[in-house]
């Protein structure tokens, strides 16, 4: 059987090491140097395997919507009503996974990015799209023609809980801040004449 070779290794301690090392500073004012000797590596082998910071950057932020695309999935999975598949992709917004302290720095710090940078805008917009066509799937059996709207809202406010959760010097609760959604969700199918 082939030996895997060194370079998945190498990227993937990369990528994590760039989450880590945006979640310590809280900025992208990382150096490649930083994000390589945290990965244990040189910063030359960072630079073979990425190009630039900025491209070391926009892996980790696939890694993270590979991850939470994964976790929705299996949340929905498990999910056997449309109700249920909208809050199974409230929960894995919310998960441990997906809204951890460094995780959730690098959100923010993406969303700054995505001003200047046409790849970062891309990646977001494919993530904004696919979490509004997820939930207006879901939510069309509950609101019907309201569900363009409420989907907007659920997303809004899932984004505004994350760069809170980046701006606050206490951890939001995890399971608080889904429930702050999630009610959103009740309130606007009652107000929208939804389930």
């Amino acid at each position: 059987m082939p030996r895997i070779g060194m370079e998945p290794i190498r990227k993937s301690a990369l990528v994590e090491a760039t989450i880590a090392e945006i979640g310590r500073t809280g900025s992208l004012d990382v150096t490649v140097s930083q994000i390589a000797r945290r990965a244990g590596m040189s910063s030359a082998l960072a630079h073979h395997y990425f190009g630039s910071k900025d491209n070391i950057f926009l892996a980790a932020m696939r890694h993270i919507l590979t991850l939470y695309a994964a976790e929705v999935r299996g949340a929905m999975s498990m999910a056997d009503t449309p109700r249920a598949s909208v809050e199974a992709i409230i929960r894995a917004s919310f998960s441990p996974i997906n809204f951890r302290a460094e995780v959730v720095s690098a959100w923010l710090n993406f969303y700054v990015l995505a001003q200047t940078s046409g790849d970062a805008g891309r990646l977001l917009r494919v993530y904004q799209r696919r979490l509004r066509s997820n939930l207006v799937f879901h939510l069309r059996p509950l609101a019907g023609a309201q569900a363009p709207a409420i989907a907007q809202g659920l997303a809004a406010m899932i984004d505004g809980l994350y760069i809170r959760q980046a701006l606050r010097d206490e951890a939001l609760d995890p399971q608080a801040t889904e429930g702050y959604v999630i009610d959103y969700l009740d309130m606007s199918l009652r107000l929208k004449g939804g389930a």
